[in-house]
């Protein structure tokens, strides 16, 4: 495997790309052996699901490119065995995910009206120390609210939508918070932690022009 962007720690064989291929194919004997270019532009352990995205995606590339017949469900299954993250992105679509994050419903959700901007510190957060710091009481009693709570206006989010990693991951890290805050400070309707972090993100609404140190600082993407 060739890897080109930012340099990947480990070996070769532990990524996922890698993975993926050997699950399928003790599945599939006749997969032939690959040469694989990978482009990592993606920050790690930023909270963006780069690697599991990667993992994910070369599922449904070896089941396109070699004809193997696999629907989403199947996709997943295997996706699941890759890690927790990786069969949201089979499905690759707004989605409340329970269990070990393999039992997936669609949710629709509508932001078009909407611009994301995307801020990433450069601070690498160890996703098993993240998941450590959770109490699971308190999780529990927030999931069965969260379906319905990305049903209200994106207005209505804030104070209401909440990434229980923030507590942890902004205790230890406070650069992290006042990035968030400073995207609410720019005027965010809603701004939180992606994932365990370290990345942050705000929504912006389209018809109100982005501050200058926002528009050139961070990433932009229109909804």
């Amino acid at each position: 495997m060739t890897v080109y962007g930012q340099a990947i720690a480990g070996q070769p064989d532990d990524n996922l790309c890698v993975k993926a291929w050997r699950l399928l194919k003790a599945d599939f004997p006749g997969l032939p052996a690959l040469h694989l270019h990978l482009l990592k532009n993606i920050p790690m352990g930023a909270g963006l699901g780069g690697g599991s995205a990667d993992g994910a995606f070369m599922l449904q590339l070896l089941n396109t490119k070699f004809r193997l017949g696999l629907n989403s469900e199947q996709l997943i299954h295997y996706a699941a065995q890759l890690g927790s993250d990786c069969p949201f992105f089979v499905l690759n679509q707004p989605c409340y995910a329970r269990g070990r994050g393999e039992l997936l419903t669609p949710i629709a959700l509508d932001l078009t009206g909407w611009q994301l901007v995307v801020a990433n510190p450069g601070v690498h957060i160890n996703t098993g120390w993240a998941f450590s710091q959770l109490d699971p009481a308190i999780f529990a009693t927030r999931r069965a609210h969260l379906a319905e709570l990305v049903k209200h206006p994106v207005m209505a989010w804030k104070g209401q939508l909440v990434n229980d990693f923030e507590t942890p991951v902004f205790e230890k890290y406070p650069a992290i918070k006042a990035l968030r805050d400073q995207l609410y400070a720019e005027g965010a309707a809603y701004a939180a932690l992606s994932g365990s972090g370290s990345t942050v993100y705000g929504l912006f609404e389209k018809n109100k022009p982005l501050s200058a140190s926002l528009a050139t600082a961070f990433r932009v993407m229109n909804l």
